[in-house]
């Protein structure tokens, strides 16, 4: 097997062709990322929920914040654990268990007792709610990890990034429909108590039907290889492929792992034995923190907030809030299309460079016109909007593709783990200090901030970011163990 430039493959395997098993793929992906739909609405649902239920239980801003965050380091952990758990007991009963999680953590919110009186909240209350967050960023931080591993693995090279991209979707659409819900209900059903429990029941919903779905779904036939059933791995190749490429993935499958087996590369240990595979690690690392330090979630946690201090009301902003989820969506969607057409490294490139250029805007804009100014919600609300878009459009897909796609079979659980690890640590480094630094400094002095991160991302990724499309996984990793992806390559 031979491997052209990044923006051509010269693989011997046969044309992926049409019938019955593009479709199966299909339904496969979309099941599976009823993990990212999830993923999505658990981190945005606080957004509008957060507010009526502080108010119920007289949460003080610290207990705010030890709600909000305590998700989102769990994900970091959840991350790590699933990571590595997926890697031995298989992706698809990983996600099964995420499943499960999903759903105990919502339960303990929703039921987790109040106070004796309105506006208190007991002990006991307050700790159901922080464990059944805890649940659901151990579900969250798993599904961030295993759900792009898994579609990688089962998506032809062809449309890997496009395929594998659908969860990033997937994600956004679930961050628009906790918008949309907590628009809806904060202003038609906001009067009634505990109206923000109904806000995060509706996770419970995708929850059943992501564990009832993967009972249906095969296993990533790549781990299949890696276990030695060779049997298995083919019969789902060939529910997912035409017989004669399914019988040809398996062979250079077969190639590798007896490859791999022969070099003795099995997890931690080729990992700090081979430079090549600390590197793409520290990669992988630093592309996860630098997505997180443009300040995105930021705006998909307390995008209200923001749009209320930019001089929205209360309900103007739940409403004017739903914009960036739509753009989220629409960018999501024009990424599908480029991923298969667009090399990673220009993508990245293009993203960094626009979502910096936003970031000056907004902070312009914010001391320019001054409070009080008509016209200024408007305008930080469109540069708001512009900034997601941009994220979603050039960034958000193509990192998490990026991730999937990157590391060897032998370590692509324990790679993807470390590297959303430390995405999900800098994720809750921003949701905690977001709020203060903005009360702090200034909206504009913040995004200021976050011009000049993103200008040292832009260069993290110019220099020491290989690109990685149009090559099937098993080029991919042969490249990054010999350092030869490094190599620049002419066209």
């Amino acid at each position: 097997m031979s491997v052209g430039t990044a923006g051509e493959s010269r693989t011997s395997l046969p044309p992926l062709g049409t019938g019955p098993h593009r479709r199966r793929l299909g339904l496969v992906a979309l099941i599976a990322t009823f993990g990212g739909l999830l993923f999505g609405y658990d981190t945005g649902v606080v957004n509008g929920a957060l507010s009526p239920m502080s108010e119920e239980l007289g949460l003080t801003p610290f207990l705010e914040g030890w709600f909000t965050s305590s998700l989102v380091f769990a994900a970091a952990l959840g991350a790590m654990v699933c990571g590595r758990l997926s890697d031995g007991w298989g992706r698809r009963r990983t996600i099964i268990l995420l499943a499960v999680l999903f759903f105990a953590g919502t339960a303990f919110v929703v039921f987790a007792p109040g106070g004796d009186t309105p506006g208190t909240h007991t002990p006991l209350g307050f700790g159901t709610l922080i464990l059944g967050r805890v649940l659901l960023g151990l579900a969250v931080g798993g599904a961030s990890t295993v759900v792009p591993v898994f579609l990688a693995e089962l998506a032809p090279y062809e449309i890997r990034g496009s395929l594998a991209g659908r969860n990033e979707l997937m994600i956004v659409v679930g961050q628009l429909a906790a918008f949309v819900v907590n628009a809806v209900i904060g202003n038609v059903w906001g009067h009634i108590d505990g109206i923000w429990r109904v806000m995060f029941a509706v996770c419970a919903v995708p929850a059943i039907a992501l564990f009832f779905g993967m009972l249906r779904m095969p296993e990533s036939p790549r781990w299949l290889v890696g276990r030695g059933d060779y049997a298995g791995a083919e019969r789902v190749l060939a529910t997912v492929r035409t017989p004669v490429r399914a019988a040809a993935e398996i062979g250079e499958l077969r190639a590798l792992v007896d490859e791999e087996r022969g070099a003795s590369q099995i997890g931690w240990r080729a990992i700090f034995a081979n430079r090549n595979l600390t590197k793409i690690i520290l990669v992988g690392v630093g592309l996860g923190i630098a997505q997180q330090l443009t300040g995105i979630n930021s705006i998909m946690y307390f995008g209200s907030q923001v749009l209320e201090q930019s001089g929205f009301s209360q309900n103007a902003a739940l409403i004017a809030n739903v914009a960036p989820g739509v753009i989220a969506v629409i960018g999501a969607i024009i990424a599908l299309q480029m991923m298969d057409r667009l090399d990673r490294r220009k993508t990245f490139i293009t993203g960094f460079t626009l979502t910096t250029v936003s970031h000056l805007l907004i902070g312009a804009a914010s001391l320019t016109l001054p409070e009080g100014n008509a016209v200024r919600p408007w305008v930080i609300l469109a540069l708001v909007v512009i900034f997601v878009g941009s994220m979603q459009t050039f960034l958000n897909v193509a990192v998490w593709v990026y991730l999937s796609e990157i590391f060897p079979l032998h370590m692509r659980g324990i790679g993807m783990g470390i590297s959303v690890f430390a995405l999900w640590i800098m994720n809750g480094v921003v949701a905690l200090f977001f709020l203060p630094l903005v009360d702090g400094v200034g909206i504009s002095n913040t995004f200021f901030v976050f011009a000049a991160v993103g200008a040292l991302a832009l260069l993290f990724v110019w220099k020491s970011v290989p690109e990685t499309r149009g090559r099937t996984l098993e080029a991919l990793e042969e490249e990054v163990t010999t350092g030869a992806i490094y190599v620049p390559r002419s066209r």
